[in-house]
């Protein structure tokens, strides 16, 4: 790639174009400076009716940028630097500007967001959380109004309505997981009136990286429909919690738990069952796995923390709580029961779809991030955008030691709290990086044993999350935070801290992503402040256990209890490590989009449907086809072997479509040829329908429709939920040696023909059964 990109300019020569583009912008500071408030304002309204009088946004970009920064520099008082010109030409792009942390990725931003709003259709900025999405808009959006344009904020507690408002706004900030739901609600709905987005125009994906990568691994799902399964989830729980050792073997690598032989043997003496791996019996396996998975392989205050009467997931890549999402296929249910809280009912999925195909439907694309450039392989696959990096305003003066090696995990955290200690008593700020709330909570304990004050910053107590990040930088401040302090947070330096040293981030542990790593580190040396990060790993962290080589490893200490190494050889074994699990997740990510594409062609043709169905008062046409299909289906399914319709077959078929005997007789298809029976039977069949309808068409206009909804969407849910457990099970096939996804698609196809079919012939049983009485007036 690097002969390439000498070759035929590659990046840099892109870098270069657009470094030429913002030096036009930077060139017009100077006019700009020169408006007043009214004159730069008024600007919004005139490139607004240049683009609508048919110039491109690509037309207008250098002024319009000149104009957004302009009114930064007034309102917020901050002035884009070059290289924050240089990221927003490329997210105006539709590519992914990688700027390191520190540099004003926010600041960046509005600058293309302003300049996408002038089409009046609308532009998402999207982020990560809730905080950040409130935060920026109510911190940026002071620009945008400044000039004219209109600001909402998309919060999950919105109603229908506030939300529909937020939506009609030229730039609205929320969450990829609001957005994704509101899209999956949008099209669940039964009236357009209840419907709160408009078109999917342009996204500006802030931290782009762990949005459209890190959580693409788990789908959006709307359930409900509750299923009566609770107490088989406390039975197998029991069950699980009685085992010995030797009855289950964990594998740490793929993080999964099966019963031994001697433990097969206590199941079906548990259960009274000769075989457990019985056909009928495959329920009860199922949930014994989700209870063994949930009491073995499942960490409290890891994977997620108690609430109340609540199971809550922590999100392994923010450390954020994940409020209302669960587990699927029964584990969350699993882990109540083991935690003996109320286990909340099993649902049916009504709606889903992955984030990789819901962010491919908009018009335009884009992001940000400071760590993007290791997936871009990933991003121009799966999304078409390019990773450009972009130069920092100003060189790093962070120092990245290398990792502080230790046999164990208790030799670590000691040495770790020894390096603590020390820096608070200088008085340099510290902040501690951990990956779970169990561990920042065990670095807590060691702490206050030795009387050093500090702060805690994790999923159990979010709420303080910005007074607590607002004093990280000050003197002698010690923070403890998971992943949550690992992006979108501006730990802002003192002058005294800046003389001390600057900000020390210290890991306790690598993360299974380099990029997670990268942004903690990111915390420290922003804007060519001073500051050091290192990592403390111990070989027996989850990552090392997992994929790293113990035996190998501990070759490399010396007889020196608790002594720490730097070792080339151990620090390639982390970076091998890591980037094995990053290629596992990334074939997550692919197969999960791979099967969702199965389903996408489907929904798109559902979800079009319904559309036109919500847009048209009257379905009159789509009823008719229905009757056709059904007709043609009919005729086709009554063809003997010599070619010609078994006419007292077809007869009976339509009675038992819902005709009364003797409606439609034998001798009306006599002497005509299979097609010729497919008009007559559509014919009369649909005459037989619309004649019921004289005189009362216009009252029954939205009645019809109602039917044609409600028999659509219920089919579709019923098909969601089967290809969700065909999807579930499919694998099993690769035993009989065939491709799962190869099966996935072909069953899948002729399920959704099948659920086509069913709709129609049920639309047209209501329609041949329906009986309209007219009152006299």
């Amino acid at each position: 790639m690097g002969i390439l990109n000498k070759l035929f300019g590659g990046e840099s020569g892109r870098l270069k174009q657009i470094e030429s583009t913002a030096r036009k912008v930077d060139a017009l500071a100077g006019e700009m400076e020169a408006l007043s408030d009214d004159a730069l304002r008024e600007k919004t309204a005139e490139f607004k009716a240049r683009v609508q009088g048919g110039e491109t946004l690509d037309d207008i970009l250098v002024e319009a940028f000149a104009v957004s920064r302009e009114a930064a520099k007034r309102v917020i008082g901050e002035f884009p630097y070059l290289v924050q010109i240089m990221g927003a030409i490329v997210m105006h792009n539709g590519d992914i500007a990688e700027m390191k942390t520190g540099e004003g990725k926010t600041l960046t931003s509005t600058m293309a967001v302003y300049l996408n709003a002038l089409s009046s259709q609308g532009v998402h900025v999207v982020t990560v959380n809730e905080y950040l999405a409130s935060r920026d808009a109510e911190w940026m959006g002071q620009i945008y109004e400044f000039l004219g344009l209109s600001v909402g904020v998309n919060m999950r507690a919105l109603t229908p309505s506030e939300k529909r408002a937020a939506y009609a706004c030229d730039i609205m900030y929320t969450t990829n997981s609001e957005l994704g739901f509101d899209y999956l609600r949008d099209n669940m709905v039964t009236d357009v009136k209840d419907r709160v987005m408009r078109g999917l125009n342009t996204a500006l994906v802030d931290e782009v990286d762990s949005i459209l990568v890190d959580e693409s691994r788990t789908p959006l799902i709307i359930s409900g429909g509750a299923k009566k399964t609770a107490n088989l989830y406390q039975n197998a729980d029991y069950f699980a919690k009685m085992l010995k050792p030797s009855d289950y073997e964990v594998d740490e690598k793929t993080r999964q738990v099966r019963l031994t032989e001697s433990g097969v043997a206590r199941a079906e003496k548990n259960f009274k069952v000769k075989n457990l791996y019985d056909v009928e019996h495959s329920q009860l396996v199922h949930h014994i796995t989700m209870a063994l998975r949930a009491n073995y392989i499942m960490m409290r205050d890891v994977e997620y923390v108690v609430d109340g009467d609540e199971i809550v997931i922590v999100d392994q890549f923010t450390g954020r709580l994940m409020k209302g999402r669960a587990y699927s296929d029964g584990l969350h249910q699993a882990i109540e029961a083991k935690e003996g809280v109320k286990i909340k009912e099993e649902t049916s999925t009504l709606a889903t779809i992955t984030y990789q195909n819901f962010f491919r439907l908009y018009d335009k694309l884009c992001g940000m991030t400071g760590t993007a450039k290791t997936e871009e392989e990933e991003f121009l696959e799966i999304y078409n955008m390019r990773v450009i990096e972009i130069p920092t305003n100003r060189p790093v003066a962070r120092m990245d030691y290398p990792d502080a090696i230790f046999e164990t995990a208790e030799y670590k955290f000691l040495a770790l709290v020894e390096e603590v200690k020390t820096l608070h008593e200088k008085g340099q700020p510290v902040l501690v990086g951990t990956i779970s709330v169990e561990v920042s909570e065990h670095i807590s304990q060691m702490l206050k044993r030795e009387r050093i004050k500090h702060e805690v910053l994790n999923a159990k107590n979010h709420e303080r999350e910005a007074d607590i990040i607002a004093k990280a930088g000050q003197v002698g401040s010690v923070t403890i935070a998971t992943n949550m302090a690992g992006r979108g947070t501006d730990i802002k330096l003192s002058d005294e801290s800046k003389v001390l040293g600057g900000l020390a981030v210290l890991g306790s542990e690598r993360h299974e992503s380099r990029r997670i790593d990268n942004q903690l580190r990111g915390r420290s040396g922003r804007q060519g402040d001073p500051g050091f990060s290192r990592f403390y790993v111990s070989l027996q962290d989850t990552l090392m256990v997992r994929f790293g080589q113990e035996g190998l490893l501990n070759k490399a200490f010396s007889s020196l209890e608790g002594a720490a190494i730097e070792s080339k050889m151990v620090s390639k074994a982390i970076g091998n490590a890591q980037k094995r699990v990053e290629g596992q997740n990334y074939d997550v990510r692919k197969q999960l989009l791979d099967y969702d594409d199965v389903l996408r062609q489907q929904r798109e043709i559902i979800y079009d449907l319904r559309n036109h169905i919500l847009e048209n008062e009257n379905v009159h046409d789509i009823v008719k086809e229905m009757f056709e299909r059904v007709t043609n289906n009919m005729v086709d399914a009554n063809i003997g072997a010599s070619g010609d319709v078994d006419t007292k077959s077809l007869v009976n078929a339509f009675e038992v479509l819902g005709f009364e005997e003797g409606t439609i007789k034998e001798e009306m298809f006599f002497g005509l040829d299979p097609d010729e029976v497919k008009g007559k039977a559509l014919d009369f069949t649909w005459d037989f329908y619309d004649a019921k309808l004289d005189g009362i068409r216009e009252q029954y206009t939205q009645f019809e429709r109602n039917v044609v909804l409600r028999t659509i969407d219920r089919n579709w849910i019923d098909h969601i939920d089967t290809m969700s457990k065909l999807r579930d099970g499919i694998h099993l096939r690769s035993f009989a040696q065939s491709n799962p996804l190869q099966q996935y698609v072909q069953e899948g196809f002729e399920m959704f023909d099948d659920m086509s079919q069913n709709i129609a012939r049920e639309i047209v049983f209501f329609a041949i059964r329906i009986k309209i009485e007219r009152k006299e007036a």
